[in-house]
């Protein structure tokens, strides 16, 4: 529709233009008037003004200035219809996407809402949309926004006001990713989505060691410092570099790389009568290896023993390859 709005506004543009050109190599040409009296005649003439003429004009003069007053009123109303409705469609258009991300908003729960989309924002939604998990960006960057709006769920606003955290849903969501790179932001967003949300699990970045006991004061369930995993990460290339790139292989992206999964044990329960690690045999049935338990309480058991109790709130995780990861998802309805 934009489009065709476009190129109708380009017509118009022409006609404008043409219907000038011809005033002005009319009234030159044919009537021998000067280039400026002929520009000035033809402006008067299309703009209909009322003002007097140059000279008296004869006969065939009359009849041409007639031409061209007619012309011009026929192309400038349609020139102005055009942008007229160009401008209105364009607003209501804005409009209406702005409504239906609203109502898509409105729909979600449980979801994740994001704090930026700077270079870590990024990172962390393209990750959730590789899970399928529902997530909502809060950028104040309208540029930003409107380069990614087609792929990304966005409310335009400031973190720091309540409002636009109410807009992204944090009375509904399980989780906040607040990625800014100004600490003291970050501590004001933690400390505003806490108030409003107590069961929300919050994720904070944070850019100067001393902010993380503010930020993990304040509310935030886990802080992280990207600098620090990043330059943890290029020393452990120099001292365990084939160990380092095994790790990076444990990745949700391509056909040949290796998936960690995270399973509740209830929803093994449900559908089998499970009882220690053996029973659930999930290396036969689905080419998985569970590599970790997590207890209820938060305890990380790492390569559990085959005869390891299994409690209802506990978790597995599971190792494997994308098509054993999917047979498992396939198998016991997950995800």
């Amino acid at each position: 529709m934009i489009k065709l709005f476009k190129s109708r506004i380009a017509w118009a543009l022409i006609l404008m233009t043409s219907i000038l050109f011809l005033g002005v190599f009319g009234y030159h040409y044919f009537y021998g008037f000067t280039w400026v009296n002929a520009f000035y005649m033809t402006v008067i003439t299309v703009t209909t003004v009322g003002f007097s003429e140059v000279r008296p004009l004869d006969a065939d003069a009359k009849i041409f200035t007639v031409f061209l007053i007619v012309s011009s009123v026929f192309i400038f109303g349609f020139a102005i219809s055009v942008i007229t409705e160009y401008i209105l469609s364009r607003n209501s258009l804005q409009l209406l996407k702005k409504k239906r991300v609203k109502n898509k908003i409105n729909r979600l729960s449980n979801h994740v809402i994001v704090c930026g989309y700077g270079r870590n924002g990024r990172q962390a939604a393209e990750k959730l949309r590789a899970y399928n998990k529902p997530f909502v960006i809060i950028e104040k960057d309208k540029g930003i926004i409107e380069a990614n709006e087609d792929e990304v769920l966005f409310v335009e606003g400031d973190v720091n006001e309540d409002e636009v955290l109410l807009e992204a849903g944090i009375d509904r969501a399980q989780f906040l990713v607040t990625a800014l790179p100004d600490d003291a932001i970050n501590l004001f967003v933690v400390l505003s989505a806490r108030q409003m949300n107590e069961d929300l699990f919050i994720i904070s970045r944070a850019s100067q060691v001393t902010s993380i006991k503010k930020l993990e004061f304040a509310g935030a369930n886990k802080v992280i410092m990207p600098d620090k995993i990043g330059g943890d990460h290029m020393a452990s290339l120099v001292v365990m570099p084939d160990l380092i790139t095994f790790m990076d292989k444990l990745s949700i992206e391509g056909e040949h790389t290796t998936n960690l999964e995270e399973v509740e044990i209830e929803d093994f329960q449900d559908q089998l009568d499970c009882k220690s690690i053996k029973d659930l045999d999930l290396r036969r049935k689905t080419g998985c290896t569970i590599i970790g338990y997590i207890t209820p309480d938060g305890r990380y058991i790492i390569n559990p023993e085959a005869d390891l109790e299994l409690e209802p709130k506990g978790k597995v995780i599971v190792l494997g390859r994308p098509e054993q990861i999917n047979n498992l998802n396939q198998m016991f309805r997950l995800g």
